[in-house]
């Protein structure tokens, strides 16, 4: 089976034929009627793409996106009403790849599927990783330890996760920096070795040796799970 693909949408009548359309090319499905559910099921099951209806019943489209990009990289394709530019190009920024408007074409939406299947290689995330005794929820937003939450603050957090998502990558200053805070936040270099210092002493076993939050000297950081 191929990747699996998220439908968000609360008309049943399209999720079902969304659903039939994309098992016969080959993909596995979920569906979710609401954006809170399907925050939930993708923070379960990472989908490798998200088909996402702008307007489900209890949030925000944009809110959803903006909550998946927390921790996922997963291609987005939002689904729009005619007539609302203005939603398109804010989904757009928050995080979306792509948009349709309804009703669309199936088989535009497939090529579609296909070519951001081809661009992002299908890659899997995870909502969770784990740093030690400890887990971090890119979903939920939070850290928890042996001794319940831990409390990070904003910037804390932000680094935390700019290094979780690209596990394993090196993270030079000026992008970390960049991420951060923006351009303003380019110089404060030394700010940021007291930022990763806190985050080793709450989170690793020997904040003198760090197993997972690694400095690469003169070049940057990376993230070791």
């Amino acid at each position: 089976m191929g990747a699996r693909i998220l439908i968000v949408d609360r008309d049943s009548q399209i999720v079902r034929v969304l659903r039939v359309s994309l098992r016969r090319q080959g993909y596995q499905t979920e569906a979710a009627a609401s954006g809170r559910s399907a925050l939930a099921g993708a923070a379960r099951r990472p989908p490798g793409l998200v088909l996402l209806d702008l307007y489900p019943p209890d949030m925000t489209g944009i809110a959803v996106i903006q909550g998946l990009r927390r921790w996922s990289r997963a291609p987005i394709i939002a689904l729009s009403r005619p007539t609302t530019t203005g939603d398109t190009v804010a989904a757009l920024d928050a995080g979306a790849d792509d948009f349709l408007t309804k009703p669309f074409d199936m088989e535009e939406l497939l090529a579609r599927v296909r070519a951001l299947s081809r661009r992002a290689g299908w890659t899997q995330d995870v909502a969770q990783v784990r740093i030690g005794s400890h887990t971090v929820d890119l979903a939920r937003h939070c850290v928890t330890g042996p001794q319940g939450d831990v409390e990070l603050t904003p910037t804390e957090w932000e680094i935390l996760e700019v290094l979780v998502r690209n596990a394993g990558r090196l993270v030079s200053q000026a992008q970390l920096l960049a991420e951060v805070g923006g351009a303003a936040y380019l110089r404060e270099t030394r700010s940021l070795r007291v930022h990763m210092a806190h985050l080793r002493r709450k989170l690793e076993a020997d904040p003198a040796r760090p197993l997972h939050l690694q400095t690469e000297p003169g070049m940057g950081y990376r993230f070791s799970g």
